[in-house]
């Protein structure tokens, strides 16, 4: 939902994130007129685009309330880490993880590679606080 600006109040899916000025762009919101002349290949005019919004000025809403909310993550009981809203009014309620965050862009290595430490060597214990082995003398 967007919470500032000549839309203020309308919803709409985020279709770009711009995450080094910090914007969003709404598909179909915050539209401006811009010109373009003619060239190879294409016609000039006067086009709709969308412009980017600050992030500040759009909020995720509640899926139970349909409100604005802020985003909090917390632990469910298996250890999964999950988003959930907070603030005032909000239900507390999981909001689900869009799935193009879902899709990694290099996926993680499966098989170990030659810089990567053997997990004998990994369990084994270095140190060892009652017995003082792997104490250095000082």
């Amino acid at each position: 939902m967007i919470t500032r600006g000549k839309d203020k109040g309308e919803t709409g899916i985020i279709k770009r994130v711009i995450r080094s000025q910090n914007r969003v762009i709404v598909e179909g919101k915050n539209l401006v007129k811009k010109h373009i002349k003619a060239g190879e290949g294409h016609e000039g005019g006067i086009f709709s685009v969308e412009a980017p919004l600050h992030a500040s000025n759009v909020q995720i809403l509640d899926p139970v309330t349909g409100k604005p909310c802020k985003v909090g993550s917390k632990y469910l009981e298996d250890g999964t880490k999950v988003r959930v809203s907070r603030g005032i009014g909000a239900s507390g309620s999981i909001i689900p993880r869009p799935e193009i965050l879902k899709m990694r862009t290099t996926p993680r290595p499966s098989v170990a590679g030659p810089k990567d430490t053997p997990m004998d060597l990994v369990m084994e214990s270095t140190y060892d606080a009652k017995s003082g082995k792997g104490m250095p003398e000082l």
